[in-house]
């Protein structure tokens, strides 16, 4: 980094300083560090290995430093117990480095080398000079405490003792401790003794002792301001005294400013549709099914636009065929039927999420005055607002002040001090005034006050003796003039304390109390570490890092740690810590400061950032700190633009950087391959390389390093916004380059940048201020669009629960509810309070009985009423777009898993929608399952971008506090283990478990075929989507199906591999659910294998177009790596999802890969005994009695109504064929199907009733011999009609069994309008000529044969053959060149997808492939393939011959 020092050019400056500063200089000449890496790590490990907290063997070299050559006169504090006091050590240091082998510095002292009080005494009569270092590199600083003394004894050797530079600061143990039980825990008790082990302050920036005093206060008081008695005043400022917070706020209002509430552009108030980029592959000649409701009105028009239709072209055409011809289109708005949630007219309907997702008929609404700004809108008053955010955030500090109570102590102090003024007596309550300021001020009180109440207490006892130093001033001036010191103090700790903290007030005129000093050009980091404040012990010292001020990033961060030493066994227990960037603002910091100690067990040693702890509140232990009067500021190198372009490297090279490239996080490189891609640096591109891979491999952080990290950056074309997030990751906290990061993710669309807020939040945590770029992006977007103030909103709360960065995300969540408004403001305040409440509903619930829970929930959902009663309406916290007016009492109920989670229904507000059922949470964190569904999300977007729909249901989840939040039911969606179970105790072993259940619920063809094709797609995306994200805990109580064939998983607690155990063993085997009953639904039973290799081939496309995104993937989760998430915390978990990604191997490579998983898993026999285990657990731990009174799903109930037939009637024999009996089916919902039985079915039918039912009277079948020898059809119609009658409207048990359920539902035969069929990949297959499908690429010498599939073929008995293939290269001798596959037993059309290689194949001209089927020793087919006719990396089906050519 590049840094100038500022100086006033200050020519008062004592020779004696400016030798003092030389003097330091030249002792840390030697440490010139050229390479610093951030955070010193290698430095800071050093340090750690080499010195221990504390040498017991050295103890000759102790510096014993007492406070008065006679202990007896002691100077006084203030608050003795509360405060440490300070002490001035100098020492005469040889050099010292930070790499020296030998003895090194220990901060710290133990209570066996310190000397008792009458041996310091006996040494300071003797006339030792105090601090003087006696011995070699090593030493220690020992300290000791004088016991405490009464305020008003007078000290008779005051001169003596300020020679010496030896002061004590602390409060009396008279005055109540604030916080006792820090006191009591953390310190050692002994009673009066104060020769305690010190505290230890250890650094991350480390480590070498300075030789200089500090600065004392009245170097630092202002010239021009004058003190008489008592002047402080105090003056309101209510955007805060700290500078930094007061920026941040002028900063948030100036974005506020831009977008004014006037401007319906930037402030509809209303909810738009997200949208996406057009995808034109998935809708190259789609029309959409669109019903519109003319708003207040009955009418309705049907619509059937093609995809790319405009919606502002929509709704003028429904203006075209309404009445009112004055009507204009851009006055109006399309809304979504039950939603507050508008289309952009602007846009295409295919761009719309809404339509990309929903093939069925859509439900939309015109509205008239689309101009007119939403009750969400800003209004007028919001744009004069003022932000201040001590107006906004809810702190929780129970240190924070008001000017009110410190005026009044001021007050008090100042009546006090005039009394004294006239009658000099009464000390006493001048020092009780002064301890109530320091108490008020975070029980700081500094050197300058204790110096002049001691003053003070020596000046009166010295009048009381008609004592006087010069004659000509009198008693009356002299007191005088030490309260006026005394006010000034007074008056400068309140100015550290509002320049430290956040406060809403200020000392009336603040001076620049800072007098700059010339550094030099190499000097060192250095301050004085004065006091760390209520703690009941003293020290001072001054630190100085062998580290070049210059050398340092800008983004340095000094972390310090207040260690304290149990008596017993000397070990070091960490009491508090604080961190501050050293630049904060781009400069120094100067002068004397005030810094708060969190209590928290360690600081994050991985993200050390300035929002890790607020270092402006004040807490119990406060840290005073002087830092020199150098003010250092940041300065851009010049850039070396005009650096030659670097000359074209080898081939091999640009090959070794793509291969690197694929790793795609810096995390993943290791540090050989990170050196190699830095030096080649200049050759990487956006084509061969990703920015973050070359900005992450280099060496570290010094100057020059950055100089060309950012010489790249400004070189770099990104390809892609998306590429950019990579840089915001916590391994670039270079200014800089987040800048440019932001920039580039500036060029989303707000719908585009919603999907990554969750990341961008966390990101937000590494920033160097709260006036950042990325800061300001999300703000900036936030005015634009509801739907990411809102999100935003959410995610803020919740990111409030971190361990660390509360306060930073507070001020965040501040801002952008400033910039929202107050009617957003508002609905945020009522989403918050139902959330509360849903809360407090679920503890009840849970805390109750489990017979009394139900009636504790219905008492306790009247709070939700009343809520409603009083507010009318809110939305939905989980989709701003629905708004809810009230509870559906009777819907509500509770789950009976561990947690107890409450199923909700909602009214909705709008009249057109349906009730909306929600499950609240609470007891499970959700943001994993929050994180897994985004990804989703982002893979289905990547998905439909290529033209590809998996038909993937992904619920929406929010997480809204701690271990709580909301998550989306999908209406008419069943457990797969309550269709087991309904399927009887083995259900999970059935085969056709699943398609009987689709064949019951679907009796129409065209119904069937519809959820057979949903099921298809869905079940490959999902198998996709948990492989690469490692889901685990996977069983048949979390996946999910609905009665239009799509499949989808719930409950994420379990991912990247984290899979259960049970008695050390994984309870996950299979790499995903696939199984053999879904095999067996796909394929129809098996009556159509080339459906499971479709399933095959559907699932490795979609794998390999996720591959192509694997950065992104990869990016998102490095992003979070610091969320706190149980499950996605160390580079071993991105390492997890890189290896299923396998972004480095081919499509091909990657297909044989995926291949074998969905092999592996079909042949995983665990999944089903896992699932059984699951059904068996459940059906003994609900009875059927509590589950129909206390869960939320009715399903049992439901799927006997909706299986109810009502009446089934003979219309004629069948035009197939006479034997079959056409029969039409009226269902309980009065729906009609028609069937095809024949005689013997019914027969079979009876036989199968009589055997499950024998204790039952079943009506008498119409056999055979009943029927007469005339008109015997008439007859046995009427005899079968009346069987049917009497089954259906006899016994309920009978009527709804399986039996006749599925022989009247099953294999319906009429059709609707034919829709194409599901299977749409590959070739449809009329012939039963016997093929091999292959794809054959050539390439850098290597030959590559990728076999997929097979069909038709037999063995010469007409059996299914176990084939496998063999490959012979000619004309090679054939042992030398032979390949095989594995064989597929018993399947006559096998699926492979495996690679075969061979290398050394320079062309192709010439060679032969021959390829020969065998089932073991038997020959099924061949073909021989001139290499040179193929075409290349295409897939291509071969015809078998029945012989070998």
């Amino acid at each position: 980094m590049a840094y100038c020092w500022k100086t006033d050019l200050n020519t008062s400056e004592s020779h004696e300083e400016q030798h003092e500063h030389q003097e330091f200089h030249s002792v840390n000449q030697s440490f010139f560090p050229s390479h610093v890496s951030l955070g010193f790590d290698q430095l800071v490990d050093e340090i750690r290995i080499k010195i221990p907290f504390y040498q017991s063997e050295i103890e000759e070299n102790t510096v014993c430093v007492p406070h008065a050559p006679n202990w007896d006169s002691t100077r006084h504090s203030l608050h003795e117990t509360h405060q440490i006091p300070l002490n001035e050590l100098t020492s005469q240091t040889s050099e010292l480095s930070c790499h020296q082998v030998g003895k090194t510095p220990v901060i710290g002292f133990r209570r066996s080398v310190l000397p008792n009080p009458e041996d310091m005494n006996k040494q300071s009569s003797c006339g030792n000079p105090i601090g003087k270092y006696h011995g070699g590199d090593d030493y220690r600083i020992n300290i000791s405490a004088p016991s405490s003394t009464s305020l008003d004894k007078i000290n008779s050797q005051r001169e003596s003792e300020n020679a010496n530079h030896n002061y004590h600061i602390g409060f009396e143990s008279s005055i109540p401790s604030t916080y006792p039980s820090f006191s009591t825990n953390f310190m050692p008790k002994e009673e009066n003794k104060r020769s305690r082990n010190m505290n230890i302050v250890k650094h991350s920036l480390m480590l070498s002792e300075g030789s200089f005093p500090p600065r004392t206060w009245e170097s630092t008081q202002p010239e021009n301001t004058e003190l008489t008695g008592c002047s402080i005043q105090l003056v309101e400022v209510p955007q805060g005294s700290n500078k930094s917070l007061a920026s941040f706020c002028d900063k948030v209002k100036k974005i506020r400013e831009t977008y004014h509430a006037a401007d319906i552009n930037s402030n509809s108030g209303k909810i738009w549709s997200t949208t996406a980029a057009f995808p034109c592959q998935l809708f190259s000649n789609t029309k959409f099914n669109i019903n519109i409701c003319i708003d207040n009105s009955t009418q309705r028009l049907h619509f059937k636009p093609y995809a790319n239709y405009l919606v502002k072209d929509l709704i003028a055409e429904v203006l075209h065929f309404s009445t009112n011809d004055e009507l204009f289109p851009k006055d109006h708005l399309l809304s979504i039927c039950g939603y507050e949630e508008f289309l952009q007219n602007d846009y295409s309907l295919g761009s719309h999420k809404i339509f990309q997702k929903d093939k069925s008929v859509i439900q939309l609404t015109l509205h008239k005055n689309g101009k007119v700004p939403g009750k969400l809108s800003r209004k007028h008053e919001d744009d004069h607002s003022q932000f201040y955010l001590n107006q906004l955030l809810e702190f929780m500090h129970i240190w924070k002040i008001s000017r009110q109570c410190l005026s009044t102590v001021i007050k008090k102090y100042d009546f006090h001090l005039k009394c004294l003024l006239k009658t000099q007596q009464n000390v006493d309550n001048i020092i009780e005034e002064v301890k109530n300021i320091c108490s008020v001020l975070g029980c700081v009180e500094t050197k300058q006050i204790t110096d002049a109440v001691n003053e003070l207490n020596l000046t009166l006892q010295r009048n009381a003796e008609n004592f006087h130093q010069n004659s000509e001033t009198s008693a009356k001036g002299l007191i005088e003039k030490v309260t006026t010191e005394l006010s000034r103090a007074i008056y400068q700790l309140i100015s550290v304390y509002c320049r430290s903290f956040y406060a809403d007030f200020q000392p009336l005129n603040i001076p620049d109390d800072i007098s700059y000093v010339n550094p030099g050009l190499h000097s060192h980091l250095s301050f004085t570490v004065y006091a760390a404040h209520n703690i009941p012990e003293t020290w001072v010292h001054r630190i100085n890092f062998p580290l070049e001020i210059k050398s340092l990033p800008r983004e340095s961060m000094l972390t310090i740690r207040l260690f304290g030493i149990i008596c017993t066994t000397n070990n070091a227990n960490l009491l508090a810590w604080t961190c501050l960037p050293l630049f904060p603002k781009d400069k120094s910091i100067l002068g004397s400061m005030l810094f708060s100690m969190t209590l928290q067990s360690e600081p994050p040693i991985e993200m050390i950032a300035p929002g890790v702890w607020d270092i402006s509140q004040p807490s119990p232990v406060t840290l005073q700190i002087a830092f020199p009067a150098t003010e250092w500021e940041y300065m851009k190198l010049d850039s070396e633009e005009n650096r030659s372009k670097p000359e074209e490297p080898p081939k091999e090279c640009l090959k070794h950087i793509s291969r690197l490239s694929q790793k795609q996080s810096p995390l993943l490189l290791s540090e050989e391959k990170r050196r190699y891609l830095w030096f080649y640096r200049f050759y990487c591109n956006n084509e061969n390389c990703s920015l973050p891979l070359v900005l992450g491999s280099a060496p570290g952080w010094d100057e020059r390093t950055v100089s060309e990290m950012h010489t790249i950056l400004r070189r770099w074309k990104f390809s892609c916004p998306l590429e950019a997030l990579g840089l915001l990751t916590s391994s670039f906290p270079d200014q800089e380059i987040r800048k440019v990061a932001v920039q580039q993710l500036d060029n989303l669309l707000n719908d585009e940048l919603l999907d990554y807020l969750p990341q961008l939040v966390q990101a937000a945590k590494f920033e160097w201020n709260l006036e950042s770029p990325l800061v300001q992006l999300l703000l900036h977007r936030s005015l634009q669009s509801i739907q990411i103030a809102h999100r935003l909103y959410w995610l803020l709360k919740d990111a409030q629960n971190e361990t660390y960065f509360k306060s930073w995300y507070q001020k965040l969540l501040a801002a952008l509810q400033f910039c929202s408004g107050k009617a957003l403001s508002d609905e945020f305040s009522k989403e918050k309070k139902l959330i509360k409440i849903l809360g407090d509903i679920g503890e009840k619930v849970k805390s109750a009985s489990d017979p009394q829970r139900q009636e504790v929930l219905k008492k306790e959902i009247g709070r939700l009423e009343e809520f409603f009663q009083c507010i009318n309406t809110c939305h939905l916290p989980l989709n701003p777009a629905l708004c809810i007016r009230g509870i559906d009492h009777d819907a509500c109920s509770y789950f009976t898993s561990n947690a107890l989670p409450l199923k909700i229904t909602f009214i909705n507000a709008n009249p057109m929608g349906k009730n909306i059922s929600v499950i609240f949470k609470a007891g499970d964190d959700l943001r994993q399952d929050m994180l897994v569904l985004q990804i989703i999300q982002v893979m289905d977007n990547i998905w439909l971008q290529e033209g590809l729909d998996m038909q993937m249901i992904i619920y929406r989840c929010l997480s809204t506090g701690k271990g709580q939040g909301l998550v989306q039911m999908v209406p008419d969606a069943i457990t797969l283990a309550k269709i087991h179970r309904h399927s009887g105790l083995i259900g999970p072993l059935k085969e056709n478990t699943i398609k009987k259940w689709f064949s019951q619920h679907n009796h129409l063809k065209a119904d069937y075929e519809k959820a057979l094709r949903n099921f298809f797609y869905s079940c490959a995306g999902w198998c996709v989507v948990t492989f690469i994200l490692g889901v685990c805990d996977r069983h048949n109580d979390n996946i999910m199906l609905t009665k239009s064939g799509h499949m989808f998983h719930i409950d994420f607690g379990k991912f990247l591999g984290h899979a259960q155990t049970f008695g050390g063993i994984k309870r996950d085997r299979a790499p995903f659910i696939f199984t053999s009953e879904m095999e067996y639904f796909i394929t129809e039973g098996g009556k159509n294998p080339q459906h499971f290799q479709d399933f095959v081939e559907l699932c490795c496309r979609a794998y390999n177009i996720v591959r192509r995104h694997s950065r992104l993937l990869l990016n998102l989760l490095e992003m979070m790596l610091h969320a706190g998430l149980p499950e996605l915390s160390g580079i071993q978990d991105l390492k997890y999802v890189y290896n299923n990604l396998r972004p480095q191997d081919t499509d091909l490579e990657a297909t044989s890969h995926f291949t074998k998983k969905i092999k592996e898993s079909l042949e995983c026999f665990p999944v089903k005994l896992n699932n059984l285990i699951h059904t068996l657990a459940q059906m003994t731990a609900t009875s059927p009695a509590k589950s129909a009174s206390q869960t939320p799903s009715q399903e049992s109930c439901m799927l006997s109504a909706t299986r109810s037939i009502q009446r089934a009637t003979i219309l004629r024999f069948s035009k197939k064929t006479s034997n079959l009996y056409l029969i039409q089916v009226i269902h309980g919902n009065n729906e009609m199907s028609l069937t095809e039985k024949s005689f013997d079915q019914f027969s079979k039918l009876h036989s199968q009733l009589q055997k499950q039912f024998a204790s039952l009277t079943l009506p008498e079948f119409p056999h055979w011999w009943h029927v007469p020898f005339t008109n015997s059809d008439h007859k046995r119609f009427r005899d079968l009609n009346h069987y049917m009658e009497q089954i259906l409207n006899g016994s309920y048990k009978v009527a709804n069994s399986d039996c006749v359920l599925s022989f009247f539902l099953s294999e319906p035969v009429q059709q609707t309008i034919e829709e194409p069929s599901f299977v749409d990949l590959g070739e449809k297959f009329p012939d039963k000529t016997p093929k091999v499908q292959l794809v054959i690429s050539h390439e850098d010498a290597k030959l590559t044969i990728l076999v997929k599939h097979m069909k038709n073929i037999h063995l010469p008995d007409g059996s299914a053959p176990s084939a496998h293939v063999e490959f012979y290269l000619l004309p090679y001798p054939s042992e030398v060149r032979r390949r095989k596959t594995k064989s597929v037993p018993k399947c006559t059309d096998p699926t492979y997808n495996e690679i075969v290689v061979y290398d050394e194949v320079t062309e192709l001209q010439g060679h032969v492939l021959m390829l020969i089927v065998k089932s073991k020793s038997i020959f099924v087919g061949a073909i021989n393939i001139q290499l040179y006719t193929v075409p290349l990396n295409e897939e291509k089906w071969y015809p078998l011959g029945n012989c070998i050519i």
